[in-house]
């Protein structure tokens, strides 16, 4: 069997996952500042595979955002190419002004040498990452950096290649010996190389509904920083992001929801957690609901049972789990 390792956060109370989260994906990749949704209760899993001088690691885990400033990567750079091959889920990816939204079965590569933002959708994210030495891509350095904001297809050709063997891997290592370690390694970045030299041979095309795609998913996550501002608004998340309201419907109505729409399933979503925590418990529910933007208790009761089929007040009925 393989070398490897796993942390699942919910073995870990609940007041240390996020740091250990934090502290171990800084030591998979390089030291990153990282920010959730989720920090008070983080549920993540990972395990993380030794193949010689490369790592791969499947995870699954809530939303996050990773911040490599150029400060850390000054002060620490292990010269790592990082694949994702993003399983379910999505992401936006930002370096200074180049964006790129990914979405499931896209691999999408980035460099520690390099600072950066990314920011995963608000639901559960699963995906196979790979940690790869830059002396180990087999092209010249300028050349590899280049591909580094492609999004590239894990369904086709090369890039499918790669993913196929990245999912029978991680399926079952079992079948594999410690002396195998080096030699799956060498495949993988062989692979690699060969994913590398096939996106720079490619015509770069970036669509406009790809643009649209990331915006999309940064003004949803702008969206989920502010819910318990009750001045949110429509007209507010335009300006925030210089665009007109006209053009916010319109990214909205491509998702098949509005703008309004999802800042009330969001609040409502914050509040029905806080509801069904036994921590808290002792909050009443008008001030739970005051806290994600309805400062009015009918409106909210009418709210949460359009949403969930039966009142707040039956959800803290429910005796607690143990």
């Amino acid at each position: 069997m393989l070398d490897e390792s796993v942390l699942q956060t919910l073995d870990l109370p609940v007041a240390d996952r996020f740091e250990a989260w934090t502290e171990r994906l800084g030591r998979t990749h390089a030291p990153m500042d990282l920010a959730s949704d989720r920090a008070a209760d983080y549920r993540g899993t990972q395990r993380l595979i030794s193949l010689g001088d490369v790592t791969v690691w499947p995870a699954t885990f809530d939303h996050l955002v990773f911040r490599r400033t150029p400060k850390l990567v000054r002060c620490s750079d292990p010269e790592v190419y990082h694949l994702s091959l993003l399983r379910r889920g999505e992401g936006a990816a930002s370096w200074g002004r180049e964006q790129l939204a990914y979405s499931s079965d896209d691999i999408h590569a980035n460099s520690s040498s390099r600072s950066y933002e990314i920011h995963t959708g608000s639901e559960p994210v699963s995906m196979i990452g790979v940690e790869i030495p830059r002396a180990l891509v087999a092209l010249p350095d300028d050349r590899a950096d280049r591909v580094i904001g492609n999004r590239i297809s894990s369904r086709e050709g090369i890039g499918a290649l790669l993913a196929q063997f990245l999912v029978q891997l991680v399926s079952d290592t079992t079948p594999y010996q410690p002396s195998d370690a080096p030699r799956l390694g060498a495949v993988v970045a062989d692979l690699t190389t060969a994913v590398f030299a096939h996106a720079l041979d490619a015509e770069r095309r970036v669509p406009p509904e790809t643009h649209a795609r990331t915006l999309t998913l940064r003004i949803k996550a702008f969206i989920r920083r502010h819910l318990a501002d009750h001045e949110l608004t429509p007209a507010g998340v335009a300006a925030a992001h210089h665009i007109s309201r006209s053009y916010l419907y319109r990214l909205f109505q491509a998702e098949g929801t509005t703008v309004a729409a999802y800042i009330r399933e969001q609040r409502l979503a914050n509040a029905r957690r806080e509801l069904a925590d036994p921590a808290l418990r002792a909050l009443p529910i008008h001030a739970v609901a005051a806290r994600w933007g309805f400062p009015r208790a009918a409106e909210f009761t009418r709210a949460f049972r359009t949403a969930y089929g039966a009142p707040p007040s039956e959800l803290r009925r429910e005796p607690p789990a143990e």
